[in-house]
């Protein structure tokens, strides 16, 4: 489905907001958790647009509807670990951390000769990212299934802008592209946190009725184990959705892997224990998805991150529910967004999609090329080297080669490399069409070229759905200018925004 949107030039002029709202909107966010922690256990409120981007109704609501189609088929691409074994195999070769994380694969699920069943029970907790492309519409940027956060902070975003339009109504209209848009509702945080404990009260009872002789009140309070990465500042995001499990009746503990290598124990009928609190039923990895998450500079390892990285395989092998699942992690990969891609509409019948399921998921996916020496040779010759990016396996910013520096990328591969990396399609997508204010440290920058990526959550939960919309969670909104190629809001220059829609 094609964007409505097309861009226009538009006129730089100076910021117009005042002080006062420009500090009320700056203590709200601090007030409502939308922070980064600084070194000195201070807080400072995240980036933010004065007003929401704008998107075409139906254009919204078809991700709505494609996207738990793409995270029922991550789902089931997830569980099926012979493809897994047999697609990602190149990849390892070429990726020391995509090695590891084949290599703790096999030990959880064995061979393709000799399956093992794993106790752990899958809680799929995904973030699609979009951008909605001038010409070509709304196309998937990547997939998230480890650390897939910010689902606090984007209905944080949406309940600023509310705020924002009920106490500054003149000023904020003045920043709207459309002034009949309605706010796109967005209750990430209250979803997600539903979805996570329904996952926790149903490993609890597992244990209370049919591991205690059937008696339910031996039952204790379900108990969430968030992994994080040690003095990280992104610490709000995670405890606004702590906060939002403990209101319904779910106990929050946070454990680094270093901490949790010695902490972690097994109980009777595979129970996870953890010393000083006792059984687990919700594993969520905040960390994980890069080596450094794995690296302990007082362990002597021959073999690097081997201890830690065995604590998330002793994870695994327990009666527990994990986001993300080493199966998970894999199948969210940008080779699997590739072979996907690739691959006709016919053959996602292996993970049971309809044929109608398999086009509309195919609606959404930009093109991807493996890189080979076939796919060098054309892209050196390629006339327009602005139309693609280079992406490789890794996880958050940091991690795409834009424009002509491809081909000085792509040279310096060797053969082993290759199959690392992918080229995908680039999307533009329409720039804003009223400038709008960028806050930042409690001051004001003027952009007049704003463009914005759209993040879905979905959640399953051992293979079901368990929202109502069929798995949708809610959105995240991160906008950035257009001449920036890094958009995240930690270490780009991207700010955190929200959705209104119009007919």
């Amino acid at each position: 489905m094609k964007s409505l949107f097309q861009p226009r030039a538009l006129t730089q002029s100076k910021p117009t907001i005042s002080q006062q709202m420009l500090n009320e909107a700056s203590e709200w966010a601090i007030m409502h958790g939308v922070a980064f922690r600084r070194d000195d256990n201070t807080a400072r409120h995240c980036p933010f647009s004065i007003a929401p981007m704008t998107m075409q109704r139906p254009v919204f609501e078809h991700l709505i509807k494609v996207t738990p189609l793409l995270t029922k088929l991550i789902d089931r691409v997830s569980e099926d670990h012979d493809f897994l074994q047999t697609q990602l195999a190149d990849v390892a070769k070429a990726d020391p951390f995509f090695e590891r994380l084949l290599s703790l694969h096999h030990q959880v699920h064995g061979s393709k000769n000799q399956r093992l069943t794993p106790a752990r029970k899958p809680l799929l907790l995904m973030r699609t990212d979009y951008m909605d492309d001038r010409e070509h519409g709304a196309k998937v940027i990547e997939f998230n299934g480890i650390a897939a956060g910010m689902a606090p902070f984007g209905q944080r975003a949406t309940e600023l802008h509310d705020f924002l339009r009920l106490q500054w109504p003149q000023e904020f209209e003045g920043f709207l592209e459309h002034k009949q848009s309605v706010s796109a509702d967005n209750k990430g945080l209250t979803q997600l946190a539903s979805s996570i404990a329904q996952a926790a009260q149903k490993v609890a009872a597992d244990f209370a009725v049919k591991f205690s002789g059937g008696n339910a009140q031996t039952q204790t309070v379900p108990t969430f184990l968030m992994v994080v990465q040690e003095n990280e500042d992104n610490v709000y995001d995670q405890h606004l959705l702590e906060v939002a499990l403990q209101q319904r009746g779910i106990r929050t503990v946070r454990r680094t892997f270093e901490q949790l290598s010695s902490q972690l124990s097994t109980g009777d009928h595979q129970r996870l224990i953890l010393e000083g609190i006792g059984g687990i039923d919700v594993v969520y990895l905040r960390a994980g998805y890069q080596y450094a998450d794995y690296y302990s500079p007082q362990r002597d390892e021959a073999i690097c991150c081997e201890a830690l990285s065995q604590t998330r395989l002793f994870i695994e092998q327990h009666h527990v529910a994990v986001n993300a699942t080493f199966s998970q992690q894999l199948a969210t990969s940008k080779t699997v967004q590739m072979l996907l891609t690739i691959m006709p509409a016919e053959a996602y019948s292996r993970w049971g999609l309809t044929l109608e399921e398999a086009h509309l998921v195919k609606s959404v996916l930009a093109e991807m090329k493996p890189i080979n020496t076939d796919t060098i040779n054309w892209f050196n010759r390629h006339p327009n080297k602005q139309e693609w990016v280079l992406k490789n396996q890794g996880e958050g910013g940091g991690h795409c080669v834009f424009g002509k520096d491809i081909s000085a990328k792509l040279n310096s591969l060797t053969p082993k490399e290759y199959d690392a990396w992918a080229l995908m399609q680039r999307l533009f997508p329409h720039e804003r069409e009223v400038a709008t204010i960028a806050v930042r440290d409690s001051e004001q920058t003027w952009v007049n070229d704003l463009v914005s990526e759209i993040g879905l959550f979905t959640a399953y939960f051992d293979g079901q759905p368990v929202t109502a919309l069929n798995g949708y969670a809610g959105y995240l909104i991160r906008s950035k200018p257009a001449s920036e190629n890094e958009g995240g809001i930690h270490s780009g220059q991207g700010i955190l925004d929200s959705l209104v829609l119009v007919d």
